[in-house]
């Protein structure tokens, strides 16, 4: 017998995805053949997204769109797992599109690796040169340290995974989302559920296409918020989930210290500057492996975005490590 299943989603001002994110949803197959019930969370958006969900919910009584005045992802996710009368939770993301059996994918590896929360590889669409740059980067080891979720033929066991899916009865077990974070909710929670002993799988026939940023600026806004967020992350646990969240600010905090210390040493310039031609040479060799095999057209751009993911990150974990110590926290 199938479990009954809650799918939840946390939306803020998302006019523009709303719609076709609805369609998508509305076309999922399902074991017992009826949609489950579907909570969006809605963090008091202002741009006619409310407006838009409840007169879709009007003719769709699977829908049930929920307040979440604190409009941040966390307490949206906390609101609609409260509120779900499934079993089982299945998590969406409205910057997405997802496969037709993706409910049913999520179920069968919960029920077949008996894993406390699985999903599937973060795979990305983009639109438009920009994009596809900033996608063909968050595939790459250089950008990304080699996360696991990034590869998007890898199943197996991983520190995080993306959206997830979860027995309800998980929740009672390890807690729900960190209202305290604004990001890095959702890999605190596997931590969290790591270090209770539990599993999370990643299978690749769980399938969805994440929309990456389209702009040098927007991805750069997006790493430094991850970086900033990540120190509260480990001050909570007392440990990193990974050490490779350490290294972009490793190499950001050298090159500051070096280039504070280079009017007044020759060791400190030379330091310096081999610290930035090996990381040089280090971004235009993998630069060159992302564009090879797409002709050459990204390498304009691409050495930018990669120092675009790792400058961003490191001074956003600068930045939130200076934060915590105001604070007399790490």
């Amino acid at each position: 017998m199938q479990p009954k299943v809650s799918i939840i989603i946390p939306c803020r001002n998302e006019m523009r995805y709303i719609g076709a994110f609805l369609e998508s949803v509305a076309a999922f197959e399902t074991p017992g053949g009826a949609l489950p019930e579907v909570l969006i969370a809605d963090g008091a958006s202002d741009d006619g997204t409310r407006e838009a969900l409840d007169q879709f919910a009007l003719s769709h009584r699977w829908l049930r769109v929920i307040s979440n005045p604190q409009r941040i992802v966390s307490t949206g996710l906390n609101k609609a797992i409260t509120a779900a009368r499934g079993e089982v939770i299945v998590r969406l993301d409205v910057h997405a599109t997802y496969a037709p059996d993706y409910v049913v994918e999520c179920l069968r590896v919960l029920d077949e690796t008996g894993a406390d929360n699985v999903g599937g590889p973060a795979r990305t669409q983009p639109h438009g040169y920009m994009q596809e740059a900033v996608a063909a980067a968050y595939h790459s080891r250089f950008s990304t340290g080699g996360a696991l979720f990034h590869n998007v033929n890898y199943e197996g066991l991983v520190d995080t995974v993306t959206f997830g899916c979860w027995h309800k009865t998980l929740f009672d077990e390890v807690g729900l989302f960190d209202e305290a974070l604004i990001r890095n909710q959702d890999d605190e929670h596997n931590l969290r559920i790591t270090l209770a002993g539990g599993k999370i799988w990643q299978s690749p026939r769980i399938r969805c296409w994440y929309e990456t940023r389209s702009s040098l600026r927007a991805l750069f806004s997006q790493y430094r918020q991850y970086g900033y967020w990540k120190v509260a992350v480990i001050r909570k646990h007392g440990r990193p989930a990974s050490w490779r969240h350490l290294v972009p600010a490793g190499f950001v905090g050298s090159v500051a210290a070096l280039a504070a210390g280079a009017p007044f040493s020759p060791w400190a310039r030379l330091a310096l500057a081999l610290l930035l031609g090996m990381y040089g040479v280090a971004n235009i060799a993998a630069s060159l492996l992302i564009a090879i095999p797409r002709k050459l057209k990204l390498l304009p751009v691409m050495p930018l975005v990669l120092a675009a993911y790792h400058l961003s990150y490191g001074l956003g974990f600068l930045g939130g490590l200076l934060r915590s110590r105001e604070r007399g926290g790490v």
